[in-house]
């Protein structure tokens, strides 16, 4: 495996010059790109999903993106710490083309192109890599505005794609978008291959290619061992966790919710989307600037967090069409929370660790990719909320509103309970996120002296004295 990886990096040591220096953008572009691809599916995600599983559709999309998830929190220090030493741009080429590989098959085989996106999750970690790439090229007070900025681009990727899929498909049929995803994808392939630039400075790459790679950095178990030494990454982590949880769930079921629930159009969920994105980019661009200058770091995650507590609640209560648009509202406010806690973690952490120390930040949101959806799937199971009314929603479109299937006196009652769930969790994670400190926080990457070192002490090699694996990654700085 070492051996293929190491081919792979070295065959894209001819592309590493790109256009022009480093810069966010070119990560933007990367972002922009894959999930505009993924954004076009949106409808007929939800077709061939209904059709290729008809019974316990919630269930069987958890557990779809159940094994992804867990993949994804077992690669993602992997992937991280093989960039730290081999470069950015080689393993963002390797997640974006594995992320995408799935959707040519959508229309070849939907069994095979479930199962390739569950595979996928291996290398479905490109965040982790950009967050990296990010770090490279930013200065500690452009970071926060810097992850915004790369945040904002996921949501505006979703303002207009899920409209072009949902047009194309009623008008042309699912093979047209399908094809226009492809394409979309070898583009996004192409960019990085040609244009995107090395991050990760010619001093802190290996000597040779031949390298030892410290296993302690990639292994995720190891990284959560690590976790329970500090109190700071504990509590950090287990914001991470809890506010996370909700949001991956929400993602893998909202829109079936509101198709089904709700009773939207495909037109109106599309048009959802693209408002609920706008107001996203700016409240990751201009708010975020604004709240980090004026409250603080923490307090800005706090404020997020709370943000997504009503946002949740709103969901979980709301039966009327407006009442999810006021919640898509608040729900725009509270995507300011990862990234900054991004910035939180990365302005604390030593340069040649930033690939580290984002996997493992990835990978606990790659958990929650498999537990979240697993876990709305089977709160929906429970209250009896399933899709098999949806063939005659696609057939009637807007002549008639759709009901809930199998509607019980809880559901009159509260819509959506597994929003209610998610509330909690997300308070349980303000009262957490509490008790992180802000200030005086520096990652030890075992010796600071390797930064002046060179490459001769990247992270690569293996520790003096064995005795790393015991240190805290968090220590006050002032000691």
């Amino acid at each position: 495996m070492a051996r293929l990886l190491r081919g792979f990096c070295l065959c894209c040591v001819l592309q590493r010059q790109g256009i022009g220096e480093p810069s966010v953008y070119h990560a933007v572009v990367v972002i922009f790109l894959e999930f505009f691809a993924w954004g076009l599916l949106t409808t007929p995600m939800l077709t061939v999903l209904h059709q290729t599983f008809p019974q316990h559709t919630f269930l069987m999309n958890g557990l779809i993106h159940g094994v992804k998830g867990l993949l994804s929190f077992l690669s993602a220090p992997l992937i991280g710490a093989l960039s730290d030493v081999w470069g950015r741009k080689s393993f963002l080429l390797l997640t974006v083309f594995f992320t995408c590989a799935p959707i040519p098959l959508m229309k070849i085989s939907p069994w095979w192109y479930f199962a390739v996106i569950s595979m996928s999750g291996v290398f479905a970690v490109t965040f982790s890599v950009i967050f990296a790439y990010v770090a490279d090229i930013t200065q500690e007070h452009e970071r926060s505005t810097a992850y915004g900025l790369v945040s904002a681009t996921f949501a505006a990727s979703l303002v207009t794609s899920p409209a072009i899929g949902a047009y194309l498909s009623q008008a042309y049929g699912d093979t047209l978008v399908v094809v226009l995803a492809s394409g979309v994808a070898l583009l996004d392939i192409g960019f990085i291959l040609l244009a995107v630039p090395e991050s990760l400075p010619e001093e802190m790459r290996p000597v040779s290619w031949g390298a030892p790679i410290s296993w302690e950095q990639a292994d995720p178990f190891a990284s959560l061992r690590k976790v329970g030494q500090d109190s700071t990454v504990l509590l950090i982590c287990i914001t991470v966790f809890l506010s996370y949880l909700p949001e991956a769930g929400q993602y893998s079921s909202f829109f079936l919710y509101l198709r089904q629930v709700i009773g939207f159009s495909s037109e109106t969920v599309a048009a959802f989307i693209g408002v609920v994105g706008i107001l996203s980019i700016l409240a990751q661009t201009v708010v975020l600037g604004i709240l980090m200058r004026s409250i603080g770091n923490k307090n800005t995650i706090l404020l997020g967090l709370g943000f997504q507590i009503l946002q949740l609640a709103w969901y979980g209560f709301g039966s009327q069409p407006w009442m999810m648009w006021a919640a898509g509202a608040v729900a725009a406010m509270s995507s300011i929370t990862f990234p900054a806690i991004s910035a939180m973690v990365s302005r604390n952490t030593d340069p040649d660790q930033q690939g580290v120390v984002q996997g493992m930040i990835t990978g606990i949101r790659g958990l929650c990719n498999g537990l979240g959806p697993a876990l709305y799937g089977f709160v929906f199971y429970l209250f009896h909320v399933e899709l098999n009314e949806m063939a005659e929603v696609e057939t009637l479109g807007k002549a008639s509103k759709p009901n809930m299937a199998n509607p019980t006196d809880e559901s009159s009652i509260i819509p959506g309970p597994p929003f209610l769930f998610g509330a909690c969790s997300v308070l349980l994670s303000l009262l957490v996120a509490l008790f992180i400190p802000e200030h005086n926080l520096a990652l030890r990457s075992g010796s600071h002296k390797k930064h002046s070192m060179g490459a001769q002490a990247h992270p690569h090699s293996p520790p003096a004295g064995g005795s790393d694996g015991k240190e805290p990654l968090l220590e006050d700085s002032s000691v």
